[in-house]
């Protein structure tokens, strides 16, 4: 028995963030059904495709069911209604205020359902001054100052390599706070509704430059600290093939065995000295051989440098295939299947979970799904 067995999620989420969250709920046995517009959410025509599929939508949206419904007509808010009857969570994304002129305000959802817990996931939360200011990942990062300790030089601005405010600011305090809920629903018998502003939760991800800020009353300088470009111990370093090495070697019995194998002057060995200096003559070191040659030269050794690698690579290495996290998938139309995307439920929570689970590529009948969604409930949630 998977822990969100019985758990009915609707969502009416698109994109990334919510559908994220609902994946791993899904992924720990909830019962989730996507609530889409009729012609569906945009993420089911973003490309890459396979075949007439976005692969984006089926990998974020395995073990899912969908229904169309227009929510601004009479029969698709009385469906919604029927469907919130019998829900356990409603995950939803609109704007701020959204929800409320579509006749589902806080009033009415608690009369449908007193135990309905809703999550509302925005870029910056249901009240303050910003509610209302649309954005992306990229805006939230540069709103919160995250973006401000490593943005790349002036010259060379760098833009994240991952979405974090969707995902860390989004995804993970939404599933996080709903599992909250849903045991403080256990000793009350009582819903909520959760704010859930993707900024708020990037100042979290700046802990040590809020620390610093608050003991110094100064900002991290850009790419100058510890841990942002500021050190020779924590840097990327190009190779004689232009690949990348990536140093962590903080502390210094790493920097020690790190700066012996490069075979770094013992003049330059102390960084806190001239760290510029001793930076560059690093890579001068690292300049001077390829990546294949410090692969294996780092290779065994405990100095915490490594080559850095491309998702391809990382993706087929005997290490991360062995754990199995790219061992299911996402099942498609015609007998084809998309990977399915590994996210952090342990397998302890999915030991009964099918290898292969259907990505909703095609929209349900309301109907059908409204009949049945009172009988897939087997108690264990409500």
């Amino acid at each position: 028995m998977n822990p969100l067995s019985g758990v009915k999620i609707l969502d009416l989420t698109t994109l990334l963030p919510g559908p994220l969250a609902t994946l791993i709920l899904a992924e720990a046995g909830a019962d989730v059904l996507k609530v889409e517009a009729h012609a569906g959410e945009d993420m089911r025509r973003f490309p890459p495709m396979r075949g007439k599929t976005s692969a984006l939508f089926a990998v974020l949206n395995r073990g899912k069911r969908s229904i169309g419904l227009d929510l601004k007509a009479a029969s698709g808010k009385q469906s919604l209604e029927n469907l919130i009857r019998d829900a356990d969570v409603l995950v939803e994304q609109f704007r701020p205020g959204v929800l409320e002129r579509l006749g589902f305000d806080a009033d009415t959802l608690e009369k449908l359902n007193p135990r309905l817990i809703v999550c509302s996931i925005t870029g910056y939360g249901q009240g303050g001054p910003k509610r209302d200011v649309p954005g992306h990942d990229l805006n939230y990062m540069a709103e919160s100052g995250l973006l401000s300790v490593s943005p790349g030089s002036p010259e060379n601005p760098t833009v994240p390599p991952a979405l974090i405010a969707d995902i860390a600011g989004g995804s993970f305090p939404a599933v996080i706070n709903i599992l909250l809920a849903l045991r403080q629903r256990d000793q009350t018998g009582k819903g909520c509704h959760l704010d859930i502003a993707m900024t708020d939760a990037l100042f979290t991800l700046a802990f040590w430059g809020l620390a610093q800020l608050d003991a110094t009353g100064k900002p991290p300088a850009s790419g100058g600290e510890l841990l942002s470009g500021g050190s020779p111990r924590y840097r990327l370093y190009k190779a004689a093939c232009g690949g990348l090495i990536a140093v962590g070697a903080l502390e210094q019995k790493f920097w020690s065995k790190f700066c012996a194998l490069i075979e770094l002057p013992q003049t330059l060995v102390d960084d806190t000295i001239d760290p510029a200096a001793t930076a560059a003559a690093v890579a001068e070191c690292i300049a001077a051989k390829t990546a294949a040659d410090w692969s294996a030269i780092f290779d065994g050794q405990d100095c915490c440098a490594n080559v850095v690698r491309s998702l391809a690579e990382a993706r087929t290495d005997p290490h991360f295939m062995g754990r199995g996290l790219f061992s299911g998938k996402a099942g498609l139309p015609d007998g084809d299947a998309a990977m399915a995307l590994p996210v952090p439920v342990s397998s302890l929570f999915r030991e009964d979970e099918p290898v292969t689970r259907a990505a909703p590529v095609e929209l349900e009948k309301v109907e059908t799904v409204i009949a049945c969604w009172p009988d897939s409930d087997d108690g264990k949630a409500r």
